[in-house]
Formats: C-alpha cells, structure tokens, sequence
C-alpha cells in the first residue's frame, strides 16, 4: 500500500481544513516545498497535493507551487483542486503534475472528464469519489449531488477508471479513524478491481495495516503528520518493511 501525505494549497502555503469548511482554515508552514522535501527525505515516494483556491474558483490557482515540488523533489504528485477545462488539465500536467484528480468535473462534465481519461489513460487520470453521507459531494466540498457513492464509481470503472480516491467528508480532519466499512463495501461491490486510495480521518500508524489489509492501494495521510500522531519516522519503517 502506497503511504501519499498531503499538501493542501491556500495562498501558497501549506494549511488543514476540517469537514471541507475553509473557516477551519490552519496553516502548518509557509512554504510546501519545504514541507514536501521533509517528505521525500523520510522515503516518502508520493504526494496528494490539492488547490484548495483552484476548488472554490473552479479553474487551477497554484499551479507554481506544483512546479516547484515537482522541479526541486523526485517525489510523484497527484494534483487535484479546481480542474475544470482541457486548458487547467495541461497546465498541471506542464507543471510536473504525474496524476490528475477530477471529481467536480467528473460529476458536472463528464463527458470532458472522460475524454481525458481515454486521451491520457487510467494511469494518468484519478476519479475524486468525495462523500458525505455516500452522497458525492463537488465544488470544495461545498455542494452535494444525488450521486451515490458506490454507483458512481462503479459506472465509471466501466468506463475505464483504474485509480480513485474516496474521501469521507465527515471523517476529514477529524482524527477519528478511517471509514473502513465504506471502503469494504466500495472494494467488495468493484470486485476488488479499481486501485482504491483511502482518505480522510486517519489518526493513527496502526490504521495503516487494516486499510492495508482491507485491499486498499494507498492511503493519503494529512492532519495525522502535521498534528504529530503519525511520525515521519514511522512512516519511512514502513515504506522500508514493505
């Protein structure tokens, strides 16, 4: 299972929401590339870096900051937040983006969402599957559709999605715990065939195993590593035992 901690972008500086609510607003350091080369220098591979400016102004923000991580780390970004048009999709990929995560656009405009998905490929192109109460929720998390979770993704597992990352948002920021039994179901209902990222919640190093075991392909970290319940050392045990 991947270990992917995340840098969320508001001004260009590193910060934590809780739920979504951008009143929560937290800021952990001033300059993400710092942050991100911490990352990398504790083994870390992978990085989930979100525009949380590009999702509320619906088109990409801090692609600069993109560009920075990806120019001065080796580290492999997924880069989401605010990716709208074919314009935002190829500014983030020519600023160092490796992956592409589109929930927003997948549920209002999906017949772009799928273009680029046949155009760049499965492993190229992450479905945000974002929810509160199984319902999919868009636009920074501040609206919700009738989408239900499960459904949707397995509607677009036939049509070629490979890679999704499924946010609970009412275990977002929390330190709670993970919603393992929506992550069984999502697993168990796509007969174990997507590439499934667990998100939200994560409070403690001993949660990592069970998504681990549950089938999951990886696990975003966020508010655990910067709150300090999970230990960048621990972190790079694990990548290193596994």
């Amino acid at each position: 299972m991947r270990i992917i901690p995340a840098i969320d972008i508001i001004d260009g500086k590193c910060v934590r929401l809780t739920k979504g609510d951008y009143a929560t607003k937290k800021v952990y350091n001033e300059n993400p590339l710092e942050v991100a080369k911490q990352f990398e220098a504790s083994g870390i591979e992978y990085l989930h870096l979100v525009d949380l400016d590009g999702a509320k102004a619906k088109h990409i923000v801090n692609y600069k900051v993109l560009e920075q991580i990806a120019l001065k780390t080796s580290i492999k970004i997924d880069f989401g937040g605010g990716l709208k048009t074919n314009e935002d999709l190829l500014i983030a990929f020519n600023s160092g983006a490796d992956q592409i995560t589109g929930g927003s656009i997948a549920v209002k405009n999906p017949g772009i969402f799928e273009e680029w998905v046949a155009e760049y490929g499965p492993d190229k192109i992450i479905l945000g599957a974002d929810c509160n109460n199984e319902s999919i929720a868009i636009s920074g998390w501040q609206e919700e559709s009738s989408l239900k979770v499960v459904p949707f993704i397995r509607d677009y597992l036939s049509k070629g999605i490979e890679y999704v990352i499924c946010t609970d948002i009412a275990k977002d920021g929390m330190l709670e715990g993970p919603s393992f039994n929506l992550y069984k179901r999502i697993l168990d209902e796509t007969d174990n065939s997507i590439k499934l990222i667990a998100s939200g919640g994560i409070s403690t190093f001993a949660e990592l195993p069970k998504l681990n075991n549950l089938g999951c392909e990886g696990v975003i970290i966020g508010k655990a590593i910067y709150e300090n319940r999970i230990s960048l050392k621990q972190l790079e045990s694990y990548i290193l035992a596994n």
